[in-house]
């Protein structure tokens, strides 16, 4: 059954990783030490379940791949060649600080690096990084065959191994571990390397999950009284959210190959967008290189039923409130400039129709891997040379994917607009209810960038990351053009939310990439032990936040606890010099699966 197969695993099963104890810190801000390299009696147990794995904004993660994973892990523990095991002092020699936002991971960390592994993070957000290597430094050889956990410092730098990346493996501050790359990391590759490769762990699994924040005339005073709450009841009723939740927009098969090819420019058709809404699109709404025909029949069956979804996990739409502003001149330029004002954000991907793209070509490139004799730190890297068919076929089906989601975020901006609409008896026109931008998360695009001085066509994945481009860059709207390119920063469940704008030195430095929210802290199986959802939702209530979700038992998951401070991550973005601050959105109304 499809929805019983998009339906995320619960079961919360966790694998013993080994015997940790608490951290000592030495004069080294980066030394901790290990229970196991140190021969102490061991405390209680720490345990790991791989269910981090599937946080990478995805809502409904193929079961049948966990279980494809756990068996490749099983028979690769027994193939892997046993080597010598590293403390974790060892391990740090590795790991050298080179600013005061950037900590290097030097070649020889993992074997084959091309490049080094870069971490942009503060000095609070790096222990979370380290306090992983801690956990997992004397867990089985440091060959990867049998961890089913691997931390993201270590994800990072075996994307840093992979064939044609050029200059580094980026993580930026909001890293955290995933499938593959980490979540957080942005990776480029020489177009023109004919061994440089592709890889959809470095896309994720929710392609084109993104946020877009459209704009109102309203104020804060406009919802006092019941208002708010009718609005986030109204909004909970018309755009469907939840696992396996059905679409109200109807689609046929033909209009599906139609927009996957299309994206924006179908919804305009339609009337589901407003012709301007493109213009305020990453790609205008919009990849050239997408073709149906890579899409399979299961993923356009699943797509079918999910056009103008919100879905669950860390998805929402939220009603928000401007709340600080920082640079006056940016927000005025994007109409957002006024405290107090109106807004609302809408977080989500390509649903069931993107996860089964991603799971079809990572079958596929297994058997290119053999073929091409590609080898790799981690099977969870599987890829293919761009220049081969298994990667050209990818890219085209991962494009089309990406057009399915913005045309997915048109749908709910549509719902949103009628809802809008109905409650205030006045037009989306008339409320101002435009379209401020539109940016994706999960994507490889070809880029122009420069290395060494020389502009190189690069293919850039970013993977829970934000392109962010800066002013007078030809890809971003003329009416952005003297800002630089808006950068929307979703905050967790009651916290709140930025909006950012590119910077030349990011460009530079981050391939003109950034965050792309907080980060999880914890995973999901750990916030449900840890964390009680009747006292998360009466905490937002008492914060005077109105709250709709589907599946109440899954709030923990999404609870602030559960993630990084968003405030510390846009900061440490900001002090790199790879975004900068535009204004501050706190929430009102939270609708979510």
């Amino acid at each position: 059954d499809d929805e019983n197969d998009a339906t995320r695993t619960l079961d919360g099963q966790s694998q013993q990783k080994g015997v940790v104890q608490e951290e000592e810190q030495s004069a080294n801000p980066l030394y901790v030490s290990c229970q196991v390299c140190t021969d102490q009696p061991p405390p209680q147990q720490q345990q790991y379940d791989d269910s981090i794995y599937i946080d990478e904004d995805d809502d409904d993660y193929p079961a049948d791949m966990r279980i494809q994973k756990e068996e490749e892990e099983e028979q690769l523990e027994e193939d892997a060649p046993k080597k010598p095991k590293r403390t974790i002092e060892e391990e740090l020699t590795f790991l050298e600080r080179i600013s005061d936002t950037r900590y290097q991971v030097q070649v020889g960390f993992v074997p084959n690096m091309k490049v080094p592994a870069e971490i942009i993070v503060n000095s609070d957000l790096q222990t979370l990084l380290v306090q992983e290597l801690r956990d997992t430094c004397c867990i089985g050889p440091y060959a990867e065959a049998e961890q089913s956990f691997i931390p993201a410092l270590r994800q990072a730098a075996n994307v840093a191994a992979l064939p044609g990346i050029v200059k580094a493996s980026l993580a930026m501050p909001d890293v955290h571990s995933g499938y593959g790359f980490c979540i957080g990391n942005v990776a480029a590759f020489d177009m023109e390397d004919p061994l440089s490769v592709v890889s959809p762990g470095g896309v994720g699994f929710d392609i084109n999950c993104g946020v877009r924040l459209i704009r109102t005339n309203l104020t804060e005073a406009d919802l006092s009284g019941d208002v708010k709450e009718k609005l986030a009841e109204e909004m909970f009723q018309k755009i469907p959210v939840g696992v396996g939740r059905k679409g109200e927009i109807k689609c046929t098969e033909d209009d599906l190959d139609r927009l996957l090819a299309e994206g924006v420019d179908w919804a305009v058709e339609k009337g589901l967008a407003w012709p301007e809404d493109r213009d305020h699109c990453e790609e205008n709404g919009r990849m050239d290189m997408a073709d149906p025909s890579f899409v399979s029949k299961r993923a356009k069956k699943r797509g079918l039923k999910q056009l103008g979804t919100l879905g669950a996990g860390n998805h929402y739409a939220e009603i928000q409130i401007v709340d600080e502003v920082y640079d006056q001149n940016a927000a005025d330029t994007m109409g957002i400039g006024k405290v107090g004002q109106v807004c609302i954000m809408i977080h989500t991907g390509s649903r069931g129709l993107g996860h089964q793209v991603a799971t079809d070509a990572l079958t596929t490139m297994e058997r290119a891997m053999s073929k091409d004799k590609i080898e790799l730190n981690d099977r969870q890297l599987s890829c293919a040379r761009i220049g081969s068919r298994e990667g050209k076929e990818y890219l085209a089906g991962m494009a089309s994917a990406a057009n399915f989601a913005w045309v997915n975020r048109s749908c709910i901006t549509a719902l949103t607009r009628k809802v809008f609409a109905d409650m205030f008896k006045r037009t989306p026109e008339e409320m101002e209810m435009h379209l401020v931008y539109d940016v994706c998360h999960n994507i490889a695009k070809v880029e122009e960038h420069s290395i060494g001085g020389v502009m190189k066509k690069l293919l850039v994945h970013r993977k829970g990351s934000t392109r962010a481009f800066p002013p007078y860059h030809p890809n971003i709207p003329k009416d952005y053009q003297s800002i630089g390119q808006p950068v929307l920063i979703g905050g967790t469940m009651g916290t709140c939310s930025y909006v950012l704008v590119g910077t030349d030195k990011g460009m530079t430095e981050t391939f003109g990439s950034t965050c792309h929210g907080a980060g999880r802290a914890l995973s999901r199986n750990q916030s449900r032990k840890k964390l009680d959802h009747v006292q998360v939702l009466e905490r937002l209530k008492n914060d005077g936040i109105s709250i709709r979700v589907a599946s109440p038992m899954l709030v923990a998951e999404e609870a602030p606890e559960s993630y990084k401070n968003v405030t510390d991550v846009i900061d440490t973005c900001e002090d790199a010099g790879i975004s900068r601050k535009v204004l501050k959105l706190r929430p009102v109304a939270v609708i979510k699966g």
